[in-house]
This record gives C-alpha cells, sequence and structure tokens, in this order.
C-alpha cells in the first residue's frame, strides 16, 4: 500500500509499543533465538523476516505467551511484559494469527472465532456474535466461503486459516503478529486482507507481519526486522529504502539469483498424455472439473480459497468420495478406492496441510522419507535397500543432513520438512507428482531450491500438477494452466497468455459475478445479438463470460487473437461508439475497473447490422453504475 509521506512520519515519530531485546530461547540442546529482537509501534505494520528456522515463530509464540523466553527484555506500552499464557497476552491486547492454527476442531466456525469469549463470564448474545461475525468475514472478502455452524474440523487449511484471522480481528486487539497470514491466499484474498490491515494501522495498532513472500512485504510494511540462527542481523530498517537483494543477502547470508530459472527443455519438448481427469464430481466441493497433463509438463490449477482444487485432488487420491468422473493414466482408466491404489497407479501426492497430512510426528526422518514405499508393496519386504542409492542422492540434493535422519521429523524448520516430504514421492518414481501448496510456508531460499527439484524432474520426464493460491508461483513455474472456480475448471491456458490480474478476474467465484452476469442478459435481452465480459491485452482477448447469440466469436474460458474473433477492429480501436467489422456487425466496448482504477475487463455488446443500435454513453453509464456496485 503506498504510504503519504505524512503518515511516515507519524509512525517513525510514535512510541514503542513492545520493544523485545536480546531474547533467548533454548530447548533443551538447541538455541532457537540467541539475540532476537523486535520493535513495534502504533500504526505502524513491521515485517519479521528470515529462513526457515531463524526464529521468526519463536519470537511471536515469545511475545505472544505461548512460550517464555530463557532470556532477555520485554516491554510493553513502557511498562516490563513477563506472560505465563497466551491469556495473559490476551489479556494485554496481544493477539497471535498462527502459521498452524489452534482452533477447536469439534466446535463450529462461529464458536472458535469467540472462542476467548466463551470462558468469560456472563451471558453470552449469539445472534450478536453471529452479525459480527458475518461483519468480520465480509470485510475479508469470504461471507460466502466459510458457514459459520461450520465444523472446524471439515474446513481445509486455507479456510481454518481464514478463520484464525476472523478471531484474531474479533478481540479488538492493540497488537497483532501475523504469522504468515497469506500463505494459502490468492492475490485478490491478500488484497482484501491488506485493506483491513490497512485499518488496523490507521487505528493506531501496531502489527507484526511475518512472510516469505517479499511482494507482500514491500507493499504492507512500513519497516522490517530480519532474523537469521536466531539472531537480529537487521532491525527496523525502513521498507522503501530496501531491495529484494537486500532482504535476501541479510535472510540467507548470500545472494541465491533468480527464483524461477530457465527450465533445460523446451516448454513444447514434453510427452504423450500420462494422466487425465474428465467430469469429476466429488460434492459439494468439486462438481465438473477436468484437466489433463502430459510426460515433462508442469501443469498449475489455480483458483482461489473454496474453489474444490484441494478437494479434488482429494477425490483422486481415494481420500473424498467421488459420484461421477473418469481417471485415465496412459489411456488406462483406473479406478482409485484408496490411497495405495493411486501409488500403484503412478500417482505421488504432497497434501497442502504439512502437517496433519503428511507427517506421521513419531516417526523419524528416515522413517517419514520412506513411508510412502509401503505403498507400492503387497509383500512383506519393501525394498528399502534399492532405493538407498538413490535416496542418498535425494538428500544430497535438496541439502539434507544425513547424519541426522534417526532425530525427528519435528525438530526440522517448515522448509525442511516440506522437502523431505517432496524427497518422500520422488524416491517411489511415479509417472505423476502432485502438490498441493508445495511452497507455502518456507523461505524463499527453500522456494527456489523447491522450484529447480520440480523443474528438474519435469525436465526427466515426470508430470507434474502443483496447485497454488499464490499466482505468481504458478505464472513462473507452470507452463499451462487450468483455472477453477465453485468446483468447476472453466478455463486450460497456457500461462504465456496470462497474468496475475486475469488468473485473478477468471478465478473470480461465480457468486461474486452474478451481477455481472445479469448485466450481460439484460444487454442481450433487451438489445438482442451478443453480450460479453472479456479481458482485453493487446490483440488478445480472454472471454470471461457471455450471454446471448455468439456474434463476438468469444468463448467463455478461451482465449483468442483479434483475427480468430469477429470483432477483431473492435478489439484494436477501442472507441467510445460502436465499431463496424468487416461482415457488417458492429461492437461497443466499455472498460470497466475497481475504486483503485485496477482492470476488471471489458464489457462488450455485438450486434448485427440489421439492428438498431442503442446510446452508448446509456451502456457506458450502465457499467459504470455496476462498477461503484461492486467496489
Amino acid at each position: 500500500m503506498i504510504q503519504t509521506d505524512l503518515q511516515t512520519a507519524s509512525t517513525a515519530r510514535a512510541d514503542p509499543l513492545l520493544m523485545a531485546t536480546g531474547v533467548v530461547k533454548h530447548f533443551g540442546k538447541t538455541r532457537a533465538l540467541v539475540d532476537a529482537a523486535l520493535t513495534l509501534r502504533p500504526g505502524e505494520v513491521v515485517g519479521l523476516l528470515g529462513a526457515n528456522g531463524a526464529g521468526k515463530s519463536t519470537l511471536s509464540r515469545i511475545i505472544s505467551g505461548h512460550i517464555q523466553p530463557t532470556a532477555g527484555t520485554l516491554v510493553f506500552d513502557g511498562a516490563p511484559l513477563v506472560l505465563s499464557s497466551p491469556r495473559d497476552a490476551l489479556g494485554q491486547g496481544i493477539a497471535l494469527v498462527a502459521q498452524e492454527t489452534s482452533l477447536a476442531p469439534d466446535l463450529s466456525v462461529l464458536e472458535n472465532i469467540f472462542l476467548p469469549d466463551l470462558a468469560t463470564p456472563g451471558r453470552l448474545s449469539f445472534r450478536g456474535m453471529r452479525q459480527r461475525a458475518n461483519t468480520l468475514l465480509s470485510g475479508l472478502g469470504h461471507e460466502h466461503v466459510l458457514r459459520l455452524d461450520a465444523e472446524v474440523r471439515s474446513l481445509s487449511a486455507a479456510q481454518r486459516q481464514l478463520v484464525e484471522i476472523a478471531k484474531a480481528l474479533a478481540l479488538d486487539a492493540r497488537l497483532v503478529i501475523f504469522d504468515e497470514p497469506t500463505a494459502s491466499l490468492s492475490a485478490t484474498e491478500v488484497d482484501r486482507l491488506f485493506d483491513i490491515m490497512d485499518r488496523l494501522r490507521a487505528d493506531g495498532r501496531a502489527l507484526a507481519f511475518v512472510s516469505h513472500r517479499l511482494e507482500e512485504v514491500f507493499s504492507i510494511t512500513d519497516r522490517v526486522t530480519i532474523l537469521r540462527e536466531g539472531r537480529a542481523v537487521a532491525e527496523d530498517l525502513v521498507t522503501s529504502e530496501l531491495t529484494q537483494g537486500d532482504i535476501i543477502h541479510h535472510m540467507v547470508g548470500r545472494d541465491i539469483g533468480a527464483i524461477h530459472s530457465p527450465r533445460r527443455n523446451a516448454p513444447n519438448d514434453v510427452g504423450d498424455t500420462v494422466f487425465e481427469v474428465q467430469g469429476l464430481q466429488a460434492l459439494p466441493w468439486v462438481r465438473d472439473m477436468s484437466f489433463s497433463v502430459r510426460s515433462g509438463e508442469i501443469l498449475g490449477l489455480g483458483g482461489l480459497v473454496g474453489a474444490g482444487r484441494s478437494e479434488a485432488m482429494e477425490a483422486i487420491w481415494g481420500l473424498r468420495a467421488r459420484q461421477a468422473g473418469r481417471i485415465m493414466v496412459r489411456g488406462e482408466t483406473v479406478r482409485l478406492r484408496k490411497p495405495s491404489d493411486a501409488v500403484r497407479a503412478g500417482l505421488g501426492f504432497v497434501a497442502e496441510d504439512r502437517r496433519a497430512q503428511n507427517i506421521v510426528p513419531d516417526l523419524s526422518v528416515c522413517e517419514n522419507l520412506l513411508l510412502a514405499q509401503m505403498g507400492q508393496h503387497r509383500g512383506f519386504w519393501r525394498g528399502y535397500g534399492q532405493r538407498a542409492e538413490k535416496a542418498a542422492s535425494l538428500l544430497a540434493d535438496l541439502g539434507l543432513p544425513v547424519d541426522r535422519l534417526d532425530t525427528s521429523l519435528l525438530n526440522y524448520s517448515g522448509g525442511m520438512q516440506q522437502k523431505i516430504i517432496i524427497a518422500r514421492w520422488l524416491l517411489t518414481e511415479p509417472d505423476i507428482l502432485i502438490l498441493d501448496e508445495p511452497t507455502k510456508g518456507v523461505d524463499i531460499g527453500t522456494r527456489s531450491s523447491i522450484y529447480r527439484i520440480l523443474q528438474d524432474a519435469a525436465d526427466d520426464g515426470l508430470a507434474v500438477i502443483v496447485i497454488s493460491s499464490d499466482f505468481e508461483e504458478l505464472l513462473g513455474l507452470a507452463e499451462r494452466i487450468v483455472v477453477v472456480s465453485d468446483g468447476v475448471s472453466i478455463a486450460d491456458l497456457s500461462a504465456e497468455r496470462l497474468t496475475e490480474e486475469k488468473l485473478t478476474l477468471l478465478a473470480a467465484p461465480r457468486s461474486s459475478t452474478r451481477r455481472n452476469q445479469a448485466l450481460l442478459d439484460e444487454l442481450s435481452e433487451v438489445h438482442g445479438g451478443d453480450a460479453f465480459w472479456t479481458l482485453l491485452d493487446k490483440e488478445e482477448a480472454i472471454c470471461l463470460a457471455q450471454s446471448g447469440a455468439r456474434l463476438s466469436g468469444l468463448t467463455p474460458g478461451e482465449a483468442a487473437m483479434a483475427d480468430e474473433t469477429n470483432i477483431a477492429d473492435a478489439i484494436r480501436k477501442r472507441s467510445d461508439d460502436f465499431v463496424v467489422e468487416a461482415a457488417g456487425q458492429r461492437t461497443l466496448l466499455s472498460q470497466m475497473t475497481d475504486r483503485r482504477g485496477h482492470d476488471l475487463g471489458w464489457i462488450g455488446l455485438t450486434l448485427s447490422g440489421a439492428e438498431t443500435l442503442p446510446d452508448p454513453a446509456a451502456i457506458r453509464t450502465r457499467i459504470q453504475d455496476l462498477t461503484k456496485g461492486e467496489s
């Protein structure tokens, strides 16, 4: 968000609300924090940055009362801060939105949002709680995604994260720590969260923001503090005076180069289709999803939280009931009733929730690494010895310490855990590898390493499917992207033809674009012809929705160059009046933008030459009224 000089000067003069200096934390012989520090001021957002294992979450948990420091000084609002529990922190007005959510799975969304209030004396007004919860979720833009009566255990990891954010906002805290709150959110959802954070900042709250996405750090933070190996190596630096290279160098102590490196193989150098899904249905989340991936290809599945992408993968994997759909491996229909069937069919699956779905905490690193081997064999022997050489090569490639394989996987950082989980499936030598949010909660160095691993695997012939809410990640990693909205696959396009803005509009829930569709229906009914909503980029058009006769030559979910449509002259001229096409048809295009000036696409109306032309100004006014309503 753009900050004015006046705002920046004002926040710089504010006295600190929290000062943490010389913080030390030992877990047995492990030194999680050595000399950590953090300063938070009212009306300011401070980024707390560092690689995985740097101590960010440990410091956040100390400030929020979850754990006690071994040494160090904490001062809050001018007085020493001594916390024995999270409740003490809440009493002081300190809240934590944790990366690993701490919700009560058997309670509803509503009860979890107001969980701290349930232990307070007096009667609770559930009607008032429901009204306030709807307001909070509406502000986050997710009132249509989260049902207040739904049990939290039925929610996806991304939806649980939204509940965690709403719970912190309900506390009306003076200091809020956001620990990786955007890990499963798309660009639009992040923008909505930042609107909330902007309001909290303007209201005089002190905010700490932990994120591995540097573009978010530059977008929302005023200052940054960077930890490395438990020590503050850069403290209270003004964000606008830094570059991404500066931050990365502080975080990892070296330059890592480009995050997305080019692949060895050309994008078109791919093999035959090895995995195909047709008409998949797993109600209520998955209604009609189809996609395919070829050998040597990285396919992206893009969409917003609640779109049904993760649920579709669980249905394919045999973890969720399917009502319809055909699954084919190398052209042959397969019946996948349980995960072991999928493993034997040549599939690997890195699920979204690392802690709940991927890790067995009671097993060692080595045992977790070899876990997937059990699904490939029906006999007594597991063939571990045959994979020893490949395992050693993978461990070296991933930078994993071979001398610590007998320790608990929970002793490693989130990024190292994710590398081990990916290595687990690569050891099975699958034909198809599906990864759901593969870089969620990992630092930029680990992200770069994971991207290289996936690209190398695809270059060696593996078919890779990546599910991600990070549209920048999809565009940098995938050759082709299937867009999912409301449980339906609505577009299958080359990544070269897409941008973050285009993906965001394509992925918009159909429920949130009903007014646009209603306008198209109204235009086609009143004036006849073809009414459509499209994205325009130079001479390329991507159709989002359409109503009436298809005179324009545009099809929803498909991209076309101007000369491939019937409205080439209108696309090139983009006039305020109707443009006469070569075939005699007339087309009017009018752009929509939101209150921030972001492009929301173009509303078009194509009429046959025989129809009477309506007033272009009246149509533009109708479209502008719709845009104001969306804002």
